[in-house]
């Protein structure tokens, strides 16, 4: 099938690299580019392309007003170009919030150390984006909590004691599906949260600050020696892999460079593999939207020790791999909707 692509950026040379990259690939055609904004506006609902690709930065109209255009008029899959900073992670996760599905560096050189795989990932990501288009208007930013409503739940019951952590995993979509997931969780909650969603290094901190500010649990970057505390959520670092360890009484967060041939960082088979193994039966693992298959040999792991493992459902992803790799395993003690998952998880464990 073949994938439609807008591209935007005010950058004429930007433009043209992007449309040569995509173009090397006979399954894509770039059928327009805008320069601004307003244009990628306008060009969307003329010529209703599968993905956009989308620059954050532009005169007339920025990348992330023209994306809350865009989900407005013409719901399109759009992928943002980032700078790896402290203030791109931030616009980064206004558009994501605004309904950007995905986001890449903007420098290739971050995308990976070889030029060639950076381009066969940016082509492979198009395609992935582009098969998502009919999931556009499932996942939308959560509303604040005073307007938050009330929507039907699939129960999941564990027992009292049956779970003592929980473990969240997610990639592509993920940064808007855990904000939904985690401020369904009361402050009171009473077990620990560790997340492992793929990002940056420079992302994780903001990514970090911005659910604290949204959830009612403590939400921050995990650091190397945190010992795990119930209501609190502890994300993976950007960059770096992150286990658990043992000592007297207390269970220790363990930040490290981790295996250098591993292709994530964080990792959630790593992760999950490090719960099982500290909690074994009495844990919680649960694998949200993303590209890939990461999470399914750590959901492997956690239930040969007798761990409940859920997924979010096809239907409510943005990218339905990750999840469904787990499904496919069989491995899925349930299978969800997202805006079951955070209610289930906040009653986890409860009378």
């Amino acid at each position: 099938m073949l994938t439609r692509v807008l591209v935007v950026d005010d950058s004429g040379f930007f433009r043209r690299r992007i449309v040569e990259i995509l173009e090397a690939d006979a399954r894509i055609k770039v059928v327009g580019t805008a320069a601004n904004g307003k244009e990628a506006v306008a060009l969307v609902a003329e010529l209703k392309p599968d993905v956009v690709t989308m620059d954050i930065e532009m005169p007339v109209m920025d990348g992330i007003t023209a994306v809350r255009h865009i989900m407005a008029s013409h719901p399109t899959p759009v992928l943002m170009f980032s700078s790896l900073t402290h203030e791109g992670a931030q616009a980064t996760l206004d558009a994501l919030e605004a309904g950007a599905v995905d986001f890449l560096p903007k420098k290739f050189e971050d995308i990976a150390r070889d030029r060639n795989e950076a381009k066969l990932l940016l082509r492979r990501r198009i395609r992935a984006v582009a098969r998502q288009g009919s999931a556009m208007g499932s996942i939308a930013a959560p509303a604040p909590r005073s307007v938050q409503r009330s929507v039907p739940v699939a129960p999941v019951r564990l027992r009292r004691g049956q779970i003592q952590v929980v473990v969240i995993a997610s990639s592509t979509g993920g940064p808007v599906a855990l904000a939904h997931v985690l401020t369904k969780l009361p402050a009171d909650y009473r077990y620990p949260v560790l997340v492992v969603q793929h990002m940056p290094a420079s992302f994780t901190p903001a990514f970090a600050s911005r659910l604290d500010q949204q959830c009612a649990v403590n939400v921050r970057e995990a650091q190397d020696g945190d010992v795990l505390r119930p209501g609190q959520v502890l994300l993976a670092p950007g960059g770096r892999q992150m286990t658990l360890q043992q000592r007297g009484g207390e269970v220790q967060v363990v930040i490290s460079d981790g295996d250098a041939s591993l292709h994530y960082k964080p990792c959630a088979d790593v992760t999950f593999a490090s719960v099982a193994s500290v909690f074994g039966a009495k844990s919680l693992g649960v694998v949200l939207t993303g590209m890939g298959a990461d999470g399914r040999e750590g959901a492997r792991a956690m239930k040969q020790l007798g761990a409940s493992i859920w997924t979010q459902d096809e239907a409510s992803c943005v990218i339905y791999g990750m999840p469904m790799a787990v499904a496919e395993a069989g491995l899925s003690d349930q299978v969800l909707a997202l805006r079951d998952i955070g209610p289930n998880i906040a009653q986890a464990g409860g009378d």
